[in-house]
Protein backbone atom coordinates (compact mmCIF):
# COMPACT_ATOMS: atom_id res chain seq x y z
CA UNK A 1 0.00 0.00 0.00
CA UNK A 2 1.44 3.43 -1.09
CA UNK A 3 0.01 5.38 2.24
CA UNK A 4 1.02 2.33 5.01
CA UNK A 5 3.10 4.81 6.84
CA UNK A 6 -0.29 6.87 7.47
CA UNK A 7 -1.39 4.49 8.89
CA UNK A 8 1.40 3.42 11.72
CA UNK A 9 0.72 4.95 15.37
CA UNK A 10 3.74 4.97 16.99
CA UNK A 11 4.42 2.98 19.92
CA UNK A 12 4.61 4.86 23.43
CA UNK A 13 5.19 3.57 27.02
CA UNK A 14 2.13 3.28 28.87
CA UNK A 15 3.47 6.09 31.29
CA UNK A 16 2.75 7.94 28.76
CA UNK A 17 -0.96 7.33 28.41
CA UNK A 18 -3.82 8.72 30.06
CA UNK A 19 -6.88 6.86 29.30
CA UNK A 20 -8.42 4.22 26.94
CA UNK A 21 -11.84 5.46 25.66
CA UNK A 22 -14.50 2.73 23.94
CA UNK A 23 -16.76 3.81 21.16
CA UNK A 24 -19.89 1.14 20.36
CA UNK A 25 -21.61 2.85 17.87
CA UNK A 26 -25.15 2.51 16.82
CA UNK A 27 -23.79 1.67 13.08
CA UNK A 28 -20.36 0.75 11.93
CA UNK A 29 -17.35 -0.60 13.59
CA UNK A 30 -15.91 -0.36 17.41
CA UNK A 31 -13.40 1.57 17.98
CA UNK A 32 -11.07 3.24 21.24
CA UNK A 33 -9.09 6.63 21.16
CA UNK A 34 -6.07 6.44 23.24
CA UNK A 35 -6.08 9.83 25.03
CA UNK A 36 -2.09 11.08 26.30
CA UNK A 37 -1.33 12.19 29.42
CA UNK A 38 -0.47 15.31 27.24
CA UNK A 39 -4.02 15.95 26.56
CA UNK A 40 -3.72 14.51 22.77
CA UNK A 41 -5.20 12.14 21.45
CA UNK A 42 -4.05 9.43 18.81
CA UNK A 43 -6.71 8.52 15.79
CA UNK A 44 -9.55 6.14 16.19
CA UNK A 45 -7.91 2.67 16.07
CA UNK A 46 -10.84 0.49 15.28
CA UNK A 47 -12.03 -3.35 15.59
CA UNK A 48 -13.45 -4.48 12.53
CA UNK A 49 -14.55 -7.99 14.18
CA UNK A 50 -14.70 -7.23 17.61
CA UNK A 51 -11.40 -7.70 19.63
CA UNK A 52 -11.95 -4.45 22.15
CA UNK A 53 -12.48 -6.39 24.83
CA UNK A 54 -9.83 -8.92 24.50
CA UNK A 55 -7.46 -5.51 23.54
CA UNK A 56 -8.18 -4.14 27.40
CA UNK A 57 -8.15 -7.17 29.12
CA UNK A 58 -4.68 -7.14 27.40
CA UNK A 59 -3.99 -3.76 28.33
CA UNK A 60 -4.67 -4.92 32.35
CA UNK A 61 -2.25 -7.55 32.07
CA UNK A 62 0.50 -4.59 32.13
CA UNK A 63 -1.27 -1.24 34.04
CA UNK A 64 -4.26 -0.49 36.11
CA UNK A 65 -7.06 -0.13 33.99
CA UNK A 66 -10.30 0.18 35.64
CA UNK A 67 -13.62 2.25 34.46
CA UNK A 68 -13.62 5.53 35.33
CA UNK A 69 -16.86 6.08 37.98
CA UNK A 70 -18.37 9.12 35.26
CA UNK A 71 -18.13 7.66 32.35
CA UNK A 72 -18.64 3.82 31.83
CA UNK A 73 -16.40 3.92 28.12
CA UNK A 74 -13.44 5.59 29.66
CA UNK A 75 -11.04 3.45 31.42
CA UNK A 76 -8.28 5.44 32.67
CA UNK A 77 -4.24 4.23 33.43
CA UNK A 78 -3.02 3.99 36.22
CA UNK A 79 -4.74 6.29 38.28
CA UNK A 80 -3.72 5.72 41.53
CA UNK A 81 -5.18 7.79 44.08
CA UNK A 82 -2.17 6.87 46.23
CA UNK A 83 1.00 9.17 45.48
CA UNK A 84 3.50 6.53 46.20
CA UNK A 85 1.80 4.06 43.89
CA UNK A 86 1.88 6.62 41.04
CA UNK A 87 5.24 7.45 41.69
CA UNK A 88 6.30 3.75 41.45
CA UNK A 89 4.40 3.27 38.29
CA UNK A 90 5.82 5.96 36.65
CA UNK A 91 9.17 3.85 37.11
CA UNK A 92 7.89 1.64 34.69
CA UNK A 93 9.52 -1.39 37.71
CA UNK A 94 9.14 -3.81 35.89
CA UNK A 95 8.62 -2.05 32.18
CA UNK A 96 4.71 -1.98 30.99
CA UNK A 97 6.23 -2.57 27.29
CA UNK A 98 9.29 -4.09 26.67
CA UNK A 99 11.87 -3.53 24.30
CA UNK A 100 11.43 -7.05 22.69
CA UNK A 101 7.95 -6.47 22.29
CA UNK A 102 7.93 -3.39 20.73
CA UNK A 103 11.37 -2.94 18.74
CA UNK A 104 10.37 0.39 17.32
CA UNK A 105 9.93 2.20 20.80
CA UNK A 106 11.58 5.71 20.23
CA UNK A 107 14.50 6.55 22.04
CA UNK A 108 15.80 10.37 21.82
CA UNK A 109 18.11 12.62 23.57
CA UNK A 110 15.42 14.64 24.94
CA UNK A 111 12.73 13.36 26.24
CA UNK A 112 11.75 9.13 25.43
CA UNK A 113 14.89 7.79 26.54
CA UNK A 114 14.64 9.46 30.00
CA UNK A 115 11.51 7.59 30.36
CA UNK A 116 12.35 4.59 29.38
CA UNK A 117 14.80 4.23 32.02
CA UNK A 118 12.49 5.46 34.54
CA UNK A 119 13.01 9.14 34.84
CA UNK A 120 9.76 10.96 34.29
CA UNK A 121 8.96 14.25 35.39
CA UNK A 122 11.23 15.22 37.73
CA UNK A 123 14.20 14.56 35.41
CA UNK A 124 12.29 15.92 32.06
CA UNK A 125 11.84 19.18 33.69
CA UNK A 126 15.16 20.14 34.60
CA UNK A 127 16.37 23.66 34.68
CA UNK A 128 18.83 23.31 31.90
CA UNK A 129 21.34 22.56 34.17
CA UNK A 130 24.16 20.89 31.92
CA UNK A 131 25.90 19.12 35.47
CA UNK A 132 22.56 17.38 36.68
CA UNK A 133 21.36 16.60 32.94
CA UNK A 134 25.12 14.74 32.38
CA UNK A 135 25.00 12.76 35.61
CA UNK A 136 21.60 11.20 34.65
CA UNK A 137 23.44 10.60 31.09
CA UNK A 138 26.09 8.44 32.64
CA UNK A 139 23.91 6.91 35.27
CA UNK A 140 21.57 5.66 31.88
CA UNK A 141 24.86 4.49 30.13
CA UNK A 142 25.95 2.25 32.87
CA UNK A 143 23.31 0.34 32.06
CA UNK A 144 22.44 -2.38 28.89
CA UNK A 145 20.06 -0.72 26.98
CA UNK A 146 19.68 -2.58 23.34
CA UNK A 147 17.38 0.23 22.16
CA UNK A 148 20.19 2.78 23.46
CA UNK A 149 22.98 0.38 21.37
CA UNK A 150 20.62 0.84 18.41
CA UNK A 151 20.86 4.79 19.06
CA UNK A 152 24.66 4.55 19.10
CA UNK A 153 24.97 2.86 15.85
CA UNK A 154 23.36 5.37 14.07
CA UNK A 155 24.78 8.31 15.68
CA UNK A 156 28.26 6.32 14.26
CA UNK A 157 26.86 6.21 11.24
CA UNK A 158 25.97 9.68 10.99
CA UNK A 159 29.11 10.88 12.30
CA UNK A 160 30.71 9.17 9.09
CA UNK A 161 28.55 11.28 7.08
CA UNK A 162 28.94 14.74 8.83
CA UNK A 163 33.02 13.79 8.20
CA UNK A 164 32.22 13.30 4.54
CA UNK A 165 30.41 15.73 3.85
CA UNK A 166 32.28 18.18 5.45
CA UNK A 167 35.32 16.96 3.21
CA UNK A 168 33.36 16.95 0.17
CA UNK A 169 31.69 20.29 0.34
CA UNK A 170 33.31 23.78 0.73
CA UNK A 171 31.12 25.49 3.36
CA UNK A 172 31.59 24.27 7.24
CA UNK A 173 28.90 22.21 8.79
CA UNK A 174 28.56 24.00 12.01
CA UNK A 175 28.16 21.59 15.19
CA UNK A 176 26.29 23.77 17.03
CA UNK A 177 23.75 22.45 19.90
CA UNK A 178 21.00 24.34 18.64
CA UNK A 179 21.09 23.16 15.09
CA UNK A 180 20.53 19.85 16.01
CA UNK A 181 17.54 17.40 14.47
CA UNK A 182 17.59 15.86 17.45
CA UNK A 183 15.63 12.60 17.07
CA UNK A 184 17.45 10.99 14.13
CA UNK A 185 18.64 8.60 16.94
CA UNK A 186 14.97 7.38 16.58
CA UNK A 187 15.75 4.58 13.92
CA UNK A 188 17.97 4.55 10.61
CA UNK A 189 15.69 5.21 8.45
CA UNK A 190 15.85 8.53 8.52
CA UNK A 191 19.78 8.75 8.03
CA UNK A 192 18.81 5.71 5.03
CA UNK A 193 16.41 8.17 3.68
CA UNK A 194 19.55 11.43 3.56
CA UNK A 195 22.21 8.95 2.39
CA UNK A 196 20.45 7.39 -0.29
CA UNK A 197 18.70 10.56 -1.68
CA UNK A 198 20.57 13.64 -0.59
CA UNK A 199 24.03 13.80 -1.83
CA UNK A 200 26.68 16.09 0.05
CA UNK A 201 26.98 19.48 -2.19
CA UNK A 202 27.81 22.65 -0.96
CA UNK A 203 24.64 24.03 -0.88
CA UNK A 204 24.85 23.75 3.05
CA UNK A 205 21.79 24.47 5.22
CA UNK A 206 22.38 26.55 8.22
CA UNK A 207 19.68 27.11 10.59
CA UNK A 208 20.81 30.04 12.86
CA UNK A 209 19.47 29.51 16.27
CA UNK A 210 21.64 30.95 19.69
CA UNK A 211 23.11 28.61 21.96
CA UNK A 212 20.49 26.13 23.50
CA UNK A 213 21.40 24.80 27.50
CA UNK A 214 18.58 22.30 26.88
CA UNK A 215 20.23 20.82 23.90
CA UNK A 216 23.12 18.72 25.01
CA UNK A 217 23.41 16.06 21.74
CA UNK A 218 25.62 17.87 18.80
CA UNK A 219 23.61 16.36 15.62
CA UNK A 220 23.73 18.98 13.44
CA UNK A 221 23.40 17.94 9.78
CA UNK A 222 20.99 18.96 7.11
CA UNK A 223 21.05 20.34 4.03
CA UNK A 224 18.48 21.80 1.03
CA UNK A 225 18.90 23.30 -2.09
CA UNK A 226 19.04 26.75 -2.74
CA UNK A 227 16.19 28.40 -4.17
CA UNK A 228 16.49 29.34 -7.82
CA UNK A 229 15.02 32.14 -9.95
CA UNK A 230 11.12 31.89 -10.92
CA UNK A 231 9.63 29.96 -13.91
CA UNK A 232 9.37 32.18 -16.79
CA UNK A 233 7.49 32.25 -20.45
CA UNK A 234 10.43 30.58 -21.98
CA UNK A 235 11.16 27.75 -19.77
CA UNK A 236 7.69 27.29 -19.44
CA UNK A 237 7.46 26.68 -22.89
CA UNK A 238 9.87 23.63 -22.85
CA UNK A 239 7.17 21.88 -20.25
CA UNK A 240 4.34 21.88 -22.71
CA UNK A 241 4.20 19.95 -26.10
CA UNK A 242 2.59 21.55 -29.51
CA UNK A 243 -0.87 21.01 -28.23
CA UNK A 244 -0.40 22.74 -24.93
CA UNK A 245 -0.18 19.68 -22.68
CA UNK A 246 2.17 19.08 -20.08
CA UNK A 247 4.65 16.51 -20.89
CA UNK A 248 6.82 15.76 -17.33
CA UNK A 249 3.92 16.91 -14.66
CA UNK A 250 6.69 15.55 -11.77
CA UNK A 251 9.33 17.49 -13.77
CA UNK A 252 7.44 20.93 -13.87
CA UNK A 253 6.12 20.30 -10.08
CA UNK A 254 9.77 20.06 -8.72
CA UNK A 255 10.73 23.24 -10.37
CA UNK A 256 8.41 24.94 -9.14
CA UNK A 257 9.07 23.78 -5.78
CA UNK A 258 12.34 25.39 -6.11
CA UNK A 259 11.63 28.72 -7.72
CA UNK A 260 7.68 29.42 -7.53
CA UNK A 261 6.60 31.21 -11.07
CA UNK A 262 6.51 34.57 -12.30
CA UNK A 263 3.71 36.42 -11.68
CA UNK A 264 2.49 36.38 -15.51
CA UNK A 265 2.38 32.72 -15.84
CA UNK A 266 0.60 32.54 -12.72
CA UNK A 267 -2.93 32.18 -13.80
CA UNK A 268 -1.98 29.73 -16.53
CA UNK A 269 0.48 27.74 -13.96
CA UNK A 270 -2.65 28.05 -10.84
CA UNK A 271 -5.10 26.56 -12.67
CA UNK A 272 -3.69 23.77 -13.25
CA UNK A 273 -2.18 23.29 -9.52
CA UNK A 274 -5.30 23.69 -8.09
CA UNK A 275 -6.94 21.27 -9.98
CA UNK A 276 -9.32 23.42 -12.14
CA UNK A 277 -7.48 22.26 -14.99
CA UNK A 278 -5.67 19.10 -15.77
CA UNK A 279 -2.15 18.89 -16.51
CA UNK A 280 -3.12 16.44 -19.79
CA UNK A 281 -5.41 19.08 -20.93
CA UNK A 282 -4.50 21.14 -24.42
CA UNK A 283 -5.39 24.53 -25.29
CA UNK A 284 -8.34 23.76 -26.99
CA UNK A 285 -9.42 21.88 -23.79
CA UNK A 286 -8.71 24.34 -21.16
CA UNK A 287 -10.68 26.89 -23.37
CA UNK A 288 -13.84 24.64 -23.59
CA UNK A 289 -13.86 24.57 -19.55
CA UNK A 290 -13.42 27.85 -18.78
CA UNK A 291 -16.67 28.67 -21.43
CA UNK A 292 -18.89 25.58 -19.52
CA UNK A 293 -17.66 26.38 -16.50
CA UNK A 294 -18.29 30.28 -16.79
CA UNK A 295 -21.87 28.80 -17.83
CA UNK A 296 -22.28 26.71 -14.83
CA UNK A 297 -20.60 29.88 -12.42
CA UNK A 298 -23.24 32.10 -13.92
CA UNK A 299 -26.33 29.63 -12.76
CA UNK A 300 -25.46 28.57 -9.32
CA UNK A 301 -24.54 32.76 -9.01
CA UNK A 302 -28.31 33.37 -10.04
CA UNK A 303 -29.56 31.68 -7.61
CA UNK A 304 -28.68 33.83 -4.82
CA UNK A 305 -29.10 37.22 -6.70
CA UNK A 306 -32.89 35.99 -7.83
CA UNK A 307 -33.60 36.04 -3.91
CA UNK A 308 -36.54 38.73 -3.81
CA UNK A 309 -36.55 41.27 -0.76
CA UNK A 310 -39.40 39.33 1.02
CA UNK A 311 -37.85 35.96 0.65
CA UNK A 312 -34.95 37.06 1.95
CA UNK A 313 -36.52 38.33 5.14
CA UNK A 314 -37.66 34.73 5.73
CA UNK A 315 -34.13 33.19 4.73
CA UNK A 316 -31.91 33.72 8.02
CA UNK A 317 -28.86 31.98 7.16
CA UNK A 318 -28.53 33.63 4.05
CA UNK A 319 -29.11 36.77 5.44
CA UNK A 320 -26.24 36.18 8.20
CA UNK A 321 -23.75 34.70 5.68
CA UNK A 322 -23.92 37.71 3.38
CA UNK A 323 -23.87 40.64 6.30
CA UNK A 324 -20.86 38.42 7.27
CA UNK A 325 -19.54 38.69 3.55
CA UNK A 326 -19.74 42.47 3.03
CA UNK A 327 -17.96 42.99 6.40
CA UNK A 328 -15.08 40.91 5.81
CA UNK A 329 -14.94 42.08 1.92
CA UNK A 330 -14.54 45.27 2.75
CA UNK A 331 -11.70 44.82 5.29
CA UNK A 332 -9.43 42.51 3.01
CA UNK A 333 -6.59 43.32 1.81
CA UNK A 334 -7.43 47.18 1.13
CA UNK A 335 -4.10 48.16 1.22
CA UNK A 336 -3.43 46.35 -2.00
CA UNK A 337 -4.03 48.80 -5.09
CA UNK A 338 -5.83 45.65 -6.78
CA UNK A 339 -8.50 46.06 -3.78
CA UNK A 340 -7.91 49.71 -2.62
CA UNK A 341 -10.19 53.12 -3.39
CA UNK A 342 -14.55 53.36 -2.71
CA UNK A 343 -16.10 51.84 -5.41
CA UNK A 344 -13.30 49.24 -6.68
CA UNK A 345 -15.09 46.49 -8.96
CA UNK A 346 -12.58 43.82 -7.27
CA UNK A 347 -14.37 44.29 -4.39
CA UNK A 348 -17.60 43.25 -5.80
CA UNK A 349 -16.37 40.22 -7.72
CA UNK A 350 -14.58 38.84 -4.11
CA UNK A 351 -18.14 39.51 -2.88
CA UNK A 352 -19.72 37.43 -5.68
CA UNK A 353 -17.64 34.60 -5.43
CA UNK A 354 -17.95 34.47 -2.04
CA UNK A 355 -21.48 34.42 -1.95
CA UNK A 356 -21.38 31.92 -5.06
CA UNK A 357 -19.75 29.14 -2.82
CA UNK A 358 -22.48 30.09 0.21
CA UNK A 359 -24.17 28.39 -2.10
CA UNK A 360 -22.34 25.92 -4.42
CA UNK A 361 -20.84 24.64 -0.90
CA UNK A 362 -24.13 25.64 1.48
CA UNK A 363 -23.48 22.69 4.29
CA UNK A 364 -19.98 24.39 4.88
CA UNK A 365 -21.11 28.25 3.87
CA UNK A 366 -18.89 30.77 4.48
CA UNK A 367 -16.63 31.60 7.55
CA UNK A 368 -14.15 34.51 8.30
CA UNK A 369 -10.95 34.08 6.47
CA UNK A 370 -12.32 32.73 3.54
CA UNK A 371 -11.90 36.13 1.89
CA UNK A 372 -7.84 35.67 2.74
CA UNK A 373 -7.91 32.92 0.65
CA UNK A 374 -9.73 33.62 -2.05
CA UNK A 375 -8.07 37.70 -2.43
CA UNK A 376 -4.45 36.11 -4.14
CA UNK A 377 -6.51 33.62 -6.37
CA UNK A 378 -9.10 36.43 -7.87
CA UNK A 379 -6.00 38.39 -7.67
CA UNK A 380 -3.83 36.21 -10.32
CA UNK A 381 -7.36 35.26 -12.39
CA UNK A 382 -8.72 38.96 -12.72
CA UNK A 383 -11.51 36.72 -13.78
CA UNK A 384 -14.80 36.23 -11.16
CA UNK A 385 -15.70 32.52 -12.54
CA UNK A 386 -12.17 31.67 -13.07
CA UNK A 387 -11.20 32.67 -9.46
CA UNK A 388 -14.66 30.69 -8.15
CA UNK A 389 -13.26 27.17 -9.58
CA UNK A 390 -9.68 27.92 -8.38
CA UNK A 391 -11.37 28.42 -5.06
CA UNK A 392 -13.53 25.62 -4.96
CA UNK A 393 -10.54 23.49 -6.15
CA UNK A 394 -8.42 25.09 -2.87
CA UNK A 395 -11.47 24.45 -0.40
CA UNK A 396 -11.65 21.23 -1.42
CA UNK A 397 -8.30 20.88 0.30
CA UNK A 398 -8.89 23.56 3.03
CA UNK A 399 -12.64 23.17 3.54
CA UNK A 400 -11.83 20.95 6.61
CA UNK A 401 -10.02 24.10 8.68
CA UNK A 402 -13.03 25.78 8.71
CA UNK A 403 -15.61 22.53 9.66
CA UNK A 404 -17.89 23.54 12.83
CA UNK A 405 -15.97 21.06 15.04
CA UNK A 406 -12.50 21.99 13.68
CA UNK A 407 -11.96 18.38 13.19
CA UNK A 408 -9.55 19.36 9.89
CA UNK A 409 -7.48 21.96 12.14
CA UNK A 410 -7.40 19.67 15.30
CA UNK A 411 -5.89 17.07 13.12
CA UNK A 412 -2.60 19.32 11.90
CA UNK A 413 -2.05 20.49 15.30
CA UNK A 414 -1.97 17.38 16.37
CA UNK A 415 0.25 15.84 13.61
CA UNK A 416 2.27 19.24 13.98
CA UNK A 417 2.77 18.08 18.15
CA UNK A 418 4.05 14.75 16.62
CA UNK A 419 6.28 16.36 13.98
CA UNK A 420 8.16 18.76 16.78
CA UNK A 421 8.68 15.98 19.18
CA UNK A 422 10.27 14.42 16.32
CA UNK A 423 12.35 17.02 15.35
CA UNK A 424 13.15 19.00 18.31
CA UNK A 425 12.96 17.31 21.18
CA UNK A 426 14.01 20.34 23.72
CA UNK A 427 11.42 22.36 21.69
CA UNK A 428 8.61 20.40 22.76
CA UNK A 429 9.50 19.32 26.11
CA UNK A 430 9.33 23.21 26.87
CA UNK A 431 5.78 23.22 25.23
CA UNK A 432 5.16 20.61 27.14
CA UNK A 433 6.11 22.38 30.64
CA UNK A 434 4.32 25.55 29.58
CA UNK A 435 1.14 23.61 28.63
CA UNK A 436 1.08 24.66 24.98
CA UNK A 437 1.28 21.20 23.29
CA UNK A 438 -1.95 22.31 21.79
CA UNK A 439 0.14 24.04 19.56
CA UNK A 440 -2.93 26.69 19.30
CA UNK A 441 0.04 29.34 19.09
CA UNK A 442 0.06 27.81 15.34
CA UNK A 443 -4.15 28.29 14.60
CA UNK A 444 -3.59 31.46 12.57
CA UNK A 445 -0.28 30.10 10.69
CA UNK A 446 -2.50 26.83 9.35
CA UNK A 447 -5.85 28.44 9.13
CA UNK A 448 -4.76 30.94 6.95
CA UNK A 449 -2.11 29.37 5.09
CA UNK A 450 0.58 31.87 6.45
CA UNK A 451 -1.84 34.40 4.15
CA UNK A 452 -1.29 37.41 6.78
CA UNK A 453 2.17 36.42 7.93
CA UNK A 454 3.87 37.37 4.85
CA UNK A 455 4.07 40.37 2.47
CA UNK A 456 1.62 39.47 -0.84
CA UNK A 457 3.96 38.47 -3.45
CA UNK A 458 5.65 36.15 -0.54
CA UNK A 459 2.00 34.78 -0.01
CA UNK A 460 1.86 33.76 -3.51
CA UNK A 461 4.96 32.53 -3.88
CA UNK A 462 4.75 30.42 -0.58
CA UNK A 463 0.88 28.77 -1.93
CA UNK A 464 2.70 27.16 -5.34
CA UNK A 465 5.38 25.69 -3.93
CA UNK A 466 2.52 24.13 -1.27
CA UNK A 467 0.37 22.97 -4.30
CA UNK A 468 2.95 21.60 -5.82
CA UNK A 469 3.30 18.72 -3.08
CA UNK A 470 6.77 18.13 -4.47
CA UNK A 471 8.14 16.45 -0.81
CA UNK A 472 4.62 16.37 0.57
CA UNK A 473 1.38 17.64 0.85
CA UNK A 474 1.96 18.65 4.22
CA UNK A 475 4.97 20.71 3.96
CA UNK A 476 2.88 23.88 5.61
CA UNK A 477 3.58 21.85 8.82
CA UNK A 478 7.45 21.60 7.98
CA UNK A 479 7.14 25.29 7.38
CA UNK A 480 5.20 25.73 10.44
CA UNK A 481 8.47 23.57 12.64
CA UNK A 482 11.36 25.74 10.49
CA UNK A 483 10.13 29.03 12.27
CA UNK A 484 9.12 27.50 15.55
CA UNK A 485 12.93 25.94 15.48
CA UNK A 486 14.78 29.55 13.95
CA UNK A 487 13.04 31.78 17.26
CA UNK A 488 13.68 28.69 19.50
CA UNK A 489 16.55 30.17 21.42
CA UNK A 490 14.91 33.40 21.86
CA UNK A 491 11.37 31.12 22.76
CA UNK A 492 13.24 29.28 25.85
CA UNK A 493 15.81 32.10 26.74
CA UNK A 494 13.09 34.53 27.31
CA UNK A 495 11.02 31.70 29.13
CA UNK A 496 7.87 32.63 27.11
CA UNK A 497 4.48 31.24 28.60
CA UNK A 498 1.46 30.96 26.33
CA UNK A 499 0.37 34.66 26.03
CA UNK A 500 3.63 35.89 25.53
CA UNK A 501 4.35 33.31 23.34
CA UNK A 502 1.14 33.93 21.25
CA UNK A 503 2.12 37.50 20.80
CA UNK A 504 5.67 36.85 19.80
CA UNK A 505 4.54 34.57 16.89
CA UNK A 506 1.45 36.80 15.95
CA UNK A 507 4.36 40.08 15.80
CA UNK A 508 6.36 37.79 13.33
CA UNK A 509 3.82 38.77 10.55
CA UNK A 510 5.87 40.52 7.83
CA UNK A 511 9.19 40.00 9.06
CA UNK A 512 9.37 36.39 7.63
CA UNK A 513 12.16 35.52 4.69
CA UNK A 514 10.18 33.03 3.12
CA UNK A 515 13.25 31.50 0.90
CA UNK A 516 15.02 30.70 4.08
CA UNK A 517 11.93 29.74 5.50
CA UNK A 518 11.48 26.92 3.07
CA UNK A 519 14.96 25.83 2.47
CA UNK A 520 14.70 24.73 5.94
CA UNK A 521 11.38 23.02 5.88
CA UNK A 522 12.72 21.14 2.87
CA UNK A 523 15.46 19.97 5.47
CA UNK A 524 13.55 18.94 8.17
CA UNK A 525 11.05 17.12 5.51
CA UNK A 526 14.09 14.91 4.20
CA UNK A 527 15.22 14.52 7.89
CA UNK A 528 12.08 13.82 9.31
CA UNK A 529 11.13 10.90 6.31
CA UNK A 530 8.82 8.08 6.61
CA UNK A 531 8.48 8.77 10.42
CA UNK A 532 7.30 11.99 9.66
CA UNK A 533 4.84 10.34 7.41
CA UNK A 534 3.63 8.63 9.66
CA UNK A 535 2.73 11.75 12.40
CA UNK A 536 0.16 12.73 10.12
CA UNK A 537 -3.33 10.90 10.49
CA UNK A 538 -4.39 9.73 7.10
CA UNK A 539 -7.08 12.43 5.72
CA UNK A 540 -5.43 15.14 7.20
CA UNK A 541 -5.74 18.74 5.39
CA UNK A 542 -5.06 19.58 2.74
CA UNK A 543 -5.19 15.61 1.78
CA UNK A 544 -8.06 15.10 -1.08
CA UNK A 545 -10.72 13.20 -0.52
CA UNK A 546 -9.67 9.14 -0.69
CA UNK A 547 -12.08 7.42 -3.70
CA UNK A 548 -13.38 5.08 -1.19
CA UNK A 549 -14.68 8.43 0.68
CA UNK A 550 -12.62 7.87 3.38
CA UNK A 551 -11.26 10.41 5.50
CA UNK A 552 -9.85 10.81 8.99
CA UNK A 553 -12.58 11.45 11.77
CA UNK A 554 -12.80 11.99 15.73
CA UNK A 555 -15.38 13.22 17.21
CA UNK A 556 -14.81 16.93 19.41
CA UNK A 557 -15.27 15.67 22.78
CA UNK A 558 -12.51 12.48 22.00
CA UNK A 559 -9.70 14.91 20.76
CA UNK A 560 -8.38 17.03 23.81
CA UNK A 561 -6.79 19.59 22.34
Amino acid sequence: MQDKNLYTIRAVPFTDVRSIRRHTPAFGWQYIIVVLSSGLAFPPLYFYNGGVREFLATVKQHVVLLRSAEHANVFPVNDFQNPLQRTLSSLELPRAVSLSIVPSMPVSGGESASQENGERTDVDVLDGSPSIRQFYRRERQKVHDPARDISMQVLEKFSLVTKFAREATSQLFWETPTNAFSHFERGSSNLSAIDSSQKPRDDVLELPVPPDPLELDKLSLAWGKPRQPPLGLEEWATFLDSEGRVVDSKALRKRIFYGGVEHKLRKEVWEILLGYQSYESTYAEKEYQRSNKKTEYEIIKNQWQSISPEQEKRFTKFRERKDLIEKDVVRTDRSISFYGGDGNANLSFLHNVLLTYSFYNFDLGYCQGMSDLLSPILFVMEDESESFWCFVALMERLGPNFNRDQNGMHSQLFALSKLVELLDAPLHNYFKQKDCLNYFICFRWILLQFKRELEYDQTMRLWEVLWTHHLSEHLHLYVCIALLKRYRGKIIGEQMEFDTLLKFINELSGHIDIDVTLRDAEALCLCAGENGSACIPPGTPPSLPREDGFLFNSELDDTVL
